[in-house]
C-alpha cells in the first residue's frame, strides 16, 4: 500500500496515555479516535491468558480488573534505556522482548491510522522527552533508536522525533494572536519537561524554529511518581513497609517499592520473586501484614493497587473531600484515604524537584520571571491542584494557560512535521 503523500502523523506514546493526530497539507491538525469516540487510550495491553487475545487501552485495564486471567502491562515507555528492555518474557506462549511489546502497541496505534485514513502517511513524527534518562547522554540515544526500532517494526516508515514540550508549544501557538513568550510545561506520567520559546502567527511559516527555542529543561519525575509515593505513604505501610520484625529492624523495602512501581509490578509475580517475598516472614512481628502481601502477590492484586492510588490522586486533586482508596478486595474493611491537604504534604518533595528544573529552564533561557507572558500547561498530570499552587507561588506573576492536557502533544507532534 503506498505512503500517503503530504500527510504527517503525530504520536505521543505516553508513559499513562497515548494520542495520535493527523495533519494534511498545511490544514490543521486533527485527533485520530483510537479507542470508541475517545482521542486518548491508557497506554496499556492485557494478555488474556484465557482466550489468548491481546487487548489495548481501558480495554485491557477493564480486562485486569475484572479478574480475567491473563497479565497487564502498563509504563512500557519507562523501560527505555534501561537493560530490562531487552529481557524476554512469556506472552501467549512465546518469550518476546520488551522492545517487541512496545512494537506491538504501535502496531495497534498503525492499524488505527490505516483505518481513519486509507493508508499510513509519508511522515510519522513521534514525540520523546527531553531526557529519557538523566544525566546519560548515551542512554538517551538509545532510548531514543530502541523506540525508533520499535515503530519501524510497527509499520512505520520515515520516523522523526520532537521534543514533547516543543511540540505542546507549536499546538499552543496555533491558538493565540499575537507574539508571546512562554513557558511550556508538559506533565507526563514518567517526565516533566519544560521549554521556554517564542510564539506567534508570523512565526508559523518559518521553517525553521530552531531559534524561536530559548532554553529546554526536564526531569525524570511525572504522574507515576507521584502514585508512588502516594502508595508507598499510604498503602505499603498496611503491607509491612516500615514494619519493625522482631530484632527490630524494618522489613527489607525492595518488594514495597517495586509493588509501588507500574513497570516493575509484574516481575514480583515470577515465582523467584515469590519465594523471596515469602522468605520474608521471618522479618515480620505481624503475620497478618506478610499474609496481605502474599495474597497481593500470589492473586496477582499489584496491578489493582496502583489503580486505586491513582484514581485516588485525581479524585482529592480535583475536590476538597476525602478521596478514599478501599482494598477489601485484599481484606474486608481494609483501606485508606488521601486529602487534598494530604496530597499536597506527601508530593511536596517531588513538585519540588519539579518546580527547580522550571526555574532553571527559565533561568537557562536568560530570563527572569516577570519576562514571561504565560505558563502553557499539558500533560495529564498538569492538572493536579498542588503542581499547580507549587508553579503559582514560584512564578506569582505570569497567568497559567491550560490547553488540552491530553491531545496537544500530539496535535503539536503533527504540525512540526
Amino acid at each position: 500500500m503506498p505512503l500517503l503523500k503530504d500527510t504527517t502523523l503525530g504520536i505521543d506514546f505516553g508513559t499513562s496515555n497515548s494520542a495520535m493526530s493527523v495533519r494534511q497539507g498545511t490544514g490543521r491538525a486533527r485527533m485520530i479516535a483510537l479507542e470508541g469516540a475517545a482521542h486518548t487510550l491508557p497506554t496499556a495491553l492485557f494478555f488474556n491468558a484465557e482466550d489468548h487475545r491481546t487487548h489495548f487501552g481501558r480495554d485491557a485495564v477493564g480486562q485486569y480488573l475484572a479478574g480475567t486471567e491473563g497479565r497487564l502491562m502498563r509504563s512500557l515507555k519507562s523501560l527505555l534505556g534501561s537493560a530490562l528492555l531487552q529481557d524476554k518474557t512469556a506472552v501467549h506462549n512465546q518469550l518476546v522482548s520488551y522492545q517487541d511489546i512496545i512494537s506491538l502497541f504501535l502496531r495497534m496505534l498503525a492499524q488505527k491510522a490505516r483505518d481513519e485514513l486509507g493508508g499510513l502517511p509519508a511522515r510519522v513524527v513521534m514525540g520523546r522527552p527531553v531526557h529519557f534518562v538523566d544525566g546519560d547522554a548515551d542512554r538517551d540515544q538509545q532510548a531514543e533508536e530502541a523506540l525508533r526500532q520499535a515503530a519501524l517494526g510497527a509499520g512505520f516508515e520515515n520516523v522523526s522525533f520532537q521534543f514533547e514540550p516543543i511540540a505542546a508549544a507549536l499546538d499552543y501557538e496555533q491558538r493565540i494572536e499575537r507574539e508571546s513568550l512562554a513557558l511550556v510545561v508538559d506533565i507526563g506520567g514518567g517526565t516533566s519537561d519544560f521549554t521556554v520559546v517564542r510564539l506567534g502567527p508570523e512565526r508559523m511559516a518559518r521553517a525553521d524554529r530552531s531559534v524561536d527555542v530559548l532554553a529546554t529543561t526536564g526531569v525524570h519525575i511525572g504522574g507515576t511518581d507521584f502514585d508512588r509515593r502516594l502508595s508507598l505513604d499510604l498503602l505499603m505501610p498496611l503491607l509491612g513497609f516500615r514494619h519493625a520484625g522482631p530484632t527490630g529492624r524494618e522489613v527489607p523495602s525492595r518488594v514495597f517499592f517495586d509493588l509501588s512501581t507500574w513497570h516493575l509490578i509484574q516481575w514480583l509475580y515470577a515465582p523467584r520473586a515469590l519465594r523471596d517475598a515469602q522468605n520474608l516472614r521471618t522479618d515480620y512481628a505481624d503475620a497478618r501484614l506478610h499474609g496481605r502481601l502474599m495474597r497481593v502477590l500470589n492473586e496477582r492484586l499489584g496491578h489493582r493497587m496502583a489503580n486505586t492510588v491513582e484514581q485516588a490522586k485525581i479524585v482529592a486533586s480535583q475536590t476538597d473531600a476525602d478521596a478514599p482508596m478501599p482494598l477489601d478486595w485484599i481484606e474486608p474493611g481494609l483501606g485508606a484515604a488521601v486529602t487534598s491537604q494530604g496530597l499536597a504534604r506527601f508530593l511536596a518533595q517531588p513538585l519540588e524537584q519539579v518546580v527547580a528544573c522550571a526555574r532553571e529552564c527559565v533561568q537557562s533561557a536568560g530570563l527572569v520571571e516577570q519576562g514571561l507572558e504565560a505558563i502553557y500547561l499539558t500533560g495529564g498530570s498538569s492538572a493536579l491542584r498542588p503542581l499547580r499552587q507549587a508553579l503559582q507561588t514560584a512564578f506569582p506573576d505570569t497567568p497559567q494557560v491550560e490547553g488540552d492536557l491530553f491531545g496537544g502533544v500530539a496535535a503539536g507532534l503533527a504540525v512540526s512535521g
